[in-house]
């Protein structure tokens, strides 16, 4: 019985990450953003750090209700299914919900975990964190350091130089490349 868990379970993986990479190469699920796709949003910015204030009830008018569910409720979104968890451009991420600049490209792993994975954000205010005991685990929430925003969970079983896995949720992840000719 335990055997035939563990292989449906592995049937099941296989199945979103082979669906994720046909995906992939169709181009349909990566989506490079910009300030356009945000126009609604007179919070979003990637050049103002300003901590924002703003209320739930605002943050439900201006965002799409996926990302309000992951930002705002912290759900986490399936793994092997968000965007950007294999996902090789060469850019910046930002937060979604307010345009805050979070993680380089280059700080970027491949991590067999199923989301988006770094070893550093990109500033030292990039992020905050907040202890996390739900579902029964101790955990590091992190949050956007501008706006509070639910991105993911911080774990010490990441690569060198830090050591440390930023497991973030692609929902809440806006990705803008160096060069959008070179875009993977």
């Amino acid at each position: 019985m335990k055997q035939t868990i563990i292989l449906i379970a592995v049937a099941m993986i296989s199945f979103w990450a082979c669906q994720n990479v046909a995906n992939r190469k169709a181009g349909s699920d990566i989506v490079i953003t910009g300030d356009s796709a945000h126009s609604n949003n007179p919070y979003y910015s990637h050049t103002d750090t300003t901590v924002l204030h703003v209320s739930d009830t605002e943050w439900a008018k201006i965002l799409p209700d996926s990302i309000y569910q992951v930002a705002r409720n912290k759900a986490t979104e399936d793994a092997f299914s968000g965007k950007f968890w294999n996902y090789t451009g060469i850019g910046t991420y930002y937060c979604t919900a307010c345009g805050n600049t979070l993680f380089r490209s280059d700080a970027k792993f491949a991590s067999s975990c199923g989301w988006p994975s770094f070893f550093e954000t990109e500033r030292k205010n990039s992020v905050v964190y907040a202890a996390d005991d739900s579902h029964g685990m101790e955990r590091t929430e992190v949050l956007c350091g501008r706006c509070g925003s639910h991105l993911g969970h911080l774990f010490d079983d990441g690569p060198a130089p830090t050591g440390k896995r930023f497991c973030m949720n692609s929902l809440v992840l806006d990705f803008i490349p160096d060069d959008t000719s070179k875009a993977k």
